[in-house]
């Protein structure tokens, strides 16, 4: 399975941050998955790549070609792939990958999980979406979800489009075990409440 991952390219995190990212990294791969990234060297995103490399497994990097500079892009990745945008990276890793895992991380981080999660909600895939609650870090964000419904802006049943862990083993099993419901049950529930035909 290819396991897309978002997180943080920030050099300046608590090191618990890290440290689950390279034990996810490093799972994903004894599990014999290969992970998906933005192709980073740093944060998060270069945590995870480093957890998969250090037991054997593969990687490959998406990101634009402006980031091929020096101490951007992380150099051991089994394949990289370039882009000419932001927009078709995030898109390449999309369609190439049969999961989304979202680490913490900043505003980029954030954009991606809920482009997925928002194209999951429309049926335009049906993937299995996890997100590594390192440290609490999504403790506020589950708040903000569960508001928006409280409050008729997210629909009761979006809970149970993506799921939140503590444990990187939990997660993976739920990644590996996850069952997508059936287009035409997709398409009744997001269009047969619009009366859409």
């Amino acid at each position: 399975m290819k396991i897309c991952v978002f997180g943080a390219s920030s050099r300046e995190l608590a090191q618990g941050y890290y440290d689950a990212a390279f034990e996810l990294g490093a799972e994903l791969a004894r599990r014999g998955h290969e992970l998906v990234f933005g192709g980073g060297t740093s944060g998060l995103m270069g945590a995870a790549a480093r957890g998969v490399t250090s037991v054997g497994g593969r990687l490959t990097g998406v990101a634009p070609r402006f980031f091929d500079e020096p101490g951007i892009l992380y150099e051991g990745c089994t394949e990289m792939i370039f882009t000419e945008t932001m927009s078709e990276r995030k898109k390449t890793m999309e369609d190439m990958s049969d999961a989304f895992v979202t680490l913490p991380g900043g505003i980029g981080t954030f954009e991606e999980f809920f482009e997925a999660l928002t194209l999951k909600q429309l049926g335009r895939h049906a993937k299995a979406m996890a997100v590594l609650n390192t440290l609490g870090y999504y403790d506020s964000m589950e708040s903000m979800l569960q508001k928006a419904v409280d409050e008729r802006f997210f629909p009761e049943d979006g809970h149970a489009l993506y799921a939140i862990f503590s444990d990187c083993k939990a997660l993976l099993d739920y990644v590996e075990s996850y069952k997508a419901e059936p287009e035409d049950v997709w398409k009744e529930k997001i269009f047969g409440k619009y009366n859409v035909k």
